[in-house]
């Protein structure tokens, strides 16, 4: 039976782990395949791996790093940064990578997306839908490069697009939540979960496991994904990587009324 997804997200800086607020002020926080090993060892459902400055910069994905994290993934690997081009999602996908998560270039040329859904899966391709509350009248809009551009998308009408043009699922990330461990952001989520008919994973501003259970309480069959919950620990955030156990997640799933 299908049930809902756990899923750290490990953003990624000149070959570094970090943790951002509101896609800022990029925080050290170790070694990237180390913190691939300790995940590997908790039996996670599913991992994120961003390079969040391949994009801004403009230049290829880092194919050594992908590469690191995975040879040594047992979970599904999802890779987003940098990603233009069929080749470069071919050649990643080679190196043993599950899942291509397109933002900037699916913005920018939606046909990538559709050509990409038709080479290797629409199984294999991820639509990242980052959103900010922009202008005088604070509206969702999707915006690219680390939130530095703006694309005058609505996040809802972008995201049923991607999906009618091939792709598997949709990773929607606020980022006005990044960062702050405030909670997910249920209006944005409801809207565009109600608009698109495959998987979504959303991210941005879980504090905590029971901002979890609400949200799959809330939402259904949705994959919940964190960066800060699972690097950092306690009101300090002190740096732990860190998972709950099976018997933990059993207990998650039975307090939003999914059966064991």
């Amino acid at each position: 039976m299908l049930r809902p997804r756990l899923i750290p997200c490990l953003l990624v800086k000149n070959g570094g782990l970090v943790k951002t607020v509101r896609f800022d002020e990029p925080k050290y926080v170790g070694d990237p395949i180390n913190a691939v090993r300790i995940f590997n060892e908790k039996s996670v459902d599913e991992l994120i791996v961003l390079d969040i400055d391949a994009t801004r910069l403009g230049r290829e994905p880092a194919y050594r790093m992908i590469g690191r994290p995975a040879h040594d993934c047992r979970m599904p690997l999802c890779y987003g940064g940098g990603v233009r081009t069929l080749e470069q999602i071919e050649r990643i996908v080679g190196l043993g990578v599950e899942k291509i998560a397109l933002g900037a270039a699916a913005a920018e040329n939606p046909e990538l997306l559709a050509n990409a859904c038709s080479h290797v899966g629409s199984q294999s391709i991820v639509a990242v839908v980052d959103v900010k509350r922009t202008g005088l009248m604070r509206r969702h809009e999707v915006v690219t490069h680390n939130a530095t551009r703006r694309t005058g998308y609505d996040p809802v009408e972008f995201a049923r697009e991607m999906a009618r043009r091939g792709a598997g699922e949709v990773l929607l990330n606020s980022v006005d939540r990044d960062g702050t461990m405030q909670g997910y952001d249920y209006e944005l989520i409801e809207r565009v979960r109600n608009a698109v008919p495959v998987p979504m994973t959303v991210l941005g501003g879980a504090a905590s496991l029971d901002d979890v259970v609400g949200l799959y309480r809330r939402l259904g069959l949705i994959g919940a994904a964190a960066g800060s919950l699972f690097v950092f620990k306690g009101r300090l955030r002190a740096v732990l990587i860190n998972y709950p156990n099976a018997a933990a997640k059993v207990q998650m799933l039975n307090r939003a009324g999914w059966p064991a």
